[in-house]
């Protein structure tokens, strides 16, 4: 069980790929890491069903088997878990605070690995269908559509990344925007639109989802907005690529972030704070996927190992300005 009234070396909040896996490598280092699961134990991968790019299961693995292997070899070399999720962290002195409601937990290293989420279309039944048919990511579920016709909502370039990767396997690909013109970026653009495979349906939405758990998605609802028709639209699949929100609102105002909200890292994991580093897609806009949430874990994992131990050397710069943020919060000279 945790201890609530010690000072932790490390703390991780958030589980998934980054957060097991640096869990993994801090408690490999006798380092005895706490982690805060949050509010979903497991990350996005949860909700998947197959997953068959993440290296080592040439056969694929489901999402949930995945995560609770990663959980149990963190586990297993020493993790103490704590489920629950984090309310407030406080960042202007060290040791570092953080709070679960009333429960106070102080750290010398932070590892943040809260994710980001998907922006959905806010439909029904779009979350019992995801993993059966609505997908947010392209690259994960893309070669399940081979011969098949997929939708693909959104105008800008994370969408027409995503429609431009699903022709290479889908018969069809139709994209369904809210305008009459797409936001990505002209060369995007012009890749998209030029694709023999790639149809468009402009200043329309989608309304509905038509499917079950049991057979999954056999179509959309489509609303053509200047004049309110609706039509169903048969498909086997809907990518929904209106894009993701860091889930970084905890550490707003503490930490560097960029124009979209997340986190800012350099030298690797590293953020603005001494001793506080960020992994996974709360600081990845670009690649959002397991392996790669994984490997930035494993980084954060070793960074922080290194910062505690050049926690105590005086000719430390990076601990000389730490040193200096805690006399100023002291307000000393």
């Amino acid at each position: 069980m945790p201890v609530r009234d010690k000072i932790h070396d490390q703390i991780i909040i958030g589980s998934g790929p980054a957060g097991y896996t640096a869990a993994i490598y801090t408690a490999r280092s006798n380092c005895c890491p706490l982690l805060i699961c949050g509010m979903e134990p497991g990350g996005q991968l949860t909700g998947t069903t197959l997953v068959e790019n993440f290296p080592g299961f040439p056969d694929g693995v489901d999402g949930p088997e995945l995560m609770e292997a990663m959980r149990r070899q963190a586990e297993k070399f020493g993790t103490v878990f704590v489920n629950g999720e984090v309310t407030r962290v406080e960042l202007s002195s060290h040791p570092y605070s953080l709070w679960l409601g009333e429960e106070h937990y102080r750290c010398r290293s932070l590892i943040i690995c809260t994710g980001a989420s998907p922006r959905l279309l806010g439909l029904p039944n779009e979350k019992e269908l995801y993993g059966r048919g609505v997908s947010v990511c392209a690259t994960c579920d893309g070669f399940f559509y081979r011969g098949k016709e997929v939708v693909v909502v959104g105008g800008g370039d994370t969408a027409m990344e995503d429609a431009l990767f699903l022709a290479r396997f889908a018969k069809k690909v139709t994209v369904v925007h809210r305008r009459n013109a797409l936001r990505a970026s002209p060369p995007m653009q012009q890749r998209a639109l030029e694709n023999a495979r790639i149809q468009f349906v402009w200043d329309t939405v989608v309304n509905g989802i038509l499917g079950d758990r049991d057979k999954g998605v056999h179509g959309a609802r489509l609303q053509h907005l200047p004049t309110g028709k609706e039509e169903d639209f048969p498909c086997d699949g809907i990518f929904i690529a209106i894009g993701h929100v860091p889930n970084t609102a905890l550490v707003k105002g503490q930490l560097d972030l960029d124009d979209w909200g997340y986190i800012l890292t350099r030298n690797g994991t590293e953020t603005n704070l001494p001793g506080v580093f960020a992994a996974g897609d709360v600081q990845d806009p670009f690649f959002r996927q397991a392996i790669s949430a994984a490997g930035s874990g494993c980084m954060a994992a070793m960074q922080s190992q290194r910062f505690l131990e050049c926690l105590e050397d005086a000719d430390c710069r990076k601990c000389q300005a730490l040193q200096k943020r805690q006399l100023m919060a002291k307000g000393g000279d």
